[in-house]
């Protein structure tokens, strides 16, 4: 039974992550020079709005899966607080961290219409850093990415990710753009 619990586990994590790389490029990359015209355009729009959707339930099937799958030793304050597993600290820590994050952009998110939109937006960046985890969770943990169709788009997709983010970073940073 434990193998099953490990395959969904899996499967719910890929579908987790991905839904997450399609969510911060569909808010991302429009806001950028090279993908700018995707700005207006309703589709990359509603696809961004409607990933975490998919990523609720996706990562809460990961999580519970887990939790059920007795290999695992995986316990409900592990799900929380990072670091405290008696195994693979790191990459589940990172994992933790990751839907720590995850559930923090989600109800600023919910909140939105309360909060000034400055600080809405900031609360949203830690997307970001959310992504960065779960990559780092997946690549540490992830037993998937032997496969290379999977090892690739999880690197393509870091790597648009961290692309697209440096420029808007830049963007930011510029000191010609702050001036004027």
């Amino acid at each position: 039974m434990d193998l099953v619990f490990w395959e969904i586990a899996r499967a719910s994590g890929l579908a987790a992550y991905a839904a997450l790389c399609i969510s911060i490029l569909s808010g991302l990359a429009p806001r950028t020079q090279a993908l700018s015209f995707l700005a207006n355009n309703r589709a990359v729009r509603a696809l961004h709005d409607w990933t975490p959707w998919i990523i609720i339930p996706a990562a809460l099937t990961h999580i519970v899966a887990l939790l059920l799958d007795a290999t695992a030793r995986i316990g409900v304050l592990d799900v929380f607080v990072p670091f405290l597993t008696s195994y693979g600290q790191l990459a589940i820590g990172l994992g933790t961290i990751s839907v720590d994050l995850l559930i923090i952009v989600l109800i600023t998110t919910w909140m939105r219409r309360r909060m000034d939109n400055n600080a809405w937006q900031w609360w949203h960046r830690v997307s970001y850093l959310g992504f960065v985890t779960m990559f780092l969770h997946s690549m540490l943990s992830g037993t998937d990415l032997t496969s290379p169709v999977i090892a690739a788009l999880s690197w393509a997709s870091a790597i648009g990710i961290g692309y697209y983010a440096l420029e808007r970073l830049g963007k930011a940073l510029n000191p010609a753009r702050i001036r004027a």
